[in-house]
């Protein structure tokens, strides 16, 4: 089968977005970026409508740029050539190449799409499809770039979902003070 995987950067109290959305405290770290790299091949990456609309609004962009930074390049060329698969029942259509429009249930389209060998299915943001699936027990793996913020109050990455017991496969710090943790669901 496919295997889930949920990246998401996290404040130390667990936020993974401020409360009107705001990502301005991320810890930005190149040597994070790689490393994120490292532990899992993707093929598709699993995306909610507002998470999907910040990525649209700037990564094909960043990939027609040619004064871009060389890392953001790789990255937006990556995105570009990646299957999108858009979770939303509000957004009418996708204009990004190789995106797909689902429009309802969430976890009965992750079930089938994990049918099958292939590369892993990656989750970025999106936090109400990661809670979907993390109560429907349908996400295998969790990489989780710990920030050294405390937001006190924002969007949590794990709101109301059941507790599921994880088990720490790597764990890596670095000088901007990010830590990656990676964790595999226990079944």
């Amino acid at each position: 089968m496919k295997k889930v995987v949920v990246l998401n950067r996290i404040s130390i109290d667990g936020f993974f977005a401020g409360p009107n959305g705001e990502m301005d405290w991320f810890v930005r770290d190149p040597e994070v970026d790689k490393a994120v790299h490292e532990p899992v091949e993707t093929g598709t990456i699993l995306l909610g409508r507002l998470t999907y609309q910040l990525f649209e609004s700037f990564w094909p962009h960043v990939a027609k740029d040619p004064n871009a930074p060389k890392e953001l390049l790789a990255t937006a060329k990556e995105l570009d050539q990646l299957t999108k698969v858009v979770f939303s029942t509000t957004l009418q259509e996708t204009t990004w190449q190789n995106s797909q429009l689902i429009k309802e249930d969430v976890a009965g389209e992750v079930r089938r799409l994990k049918q099958g060998n292939g590369p892993a299915m990656m989750i970025f943001g999106s936090g109400t499809i990661i809670q979907q699936l993390a109560d429907q027990g349908l996400i295998d793996e969790y990489l989780l770039i710990v920030t050294p913020v405390i937001l006190g109050v924002g969007k949590p990455l794990f709101k109301d979902v059941a507790k599921s017991n994880l088990e720490l496969i790597d764990s890596r710090g670095f000088a901007s003070q990010n830590v990656l943790l990676h964790y595999r669901a226990r079944v």
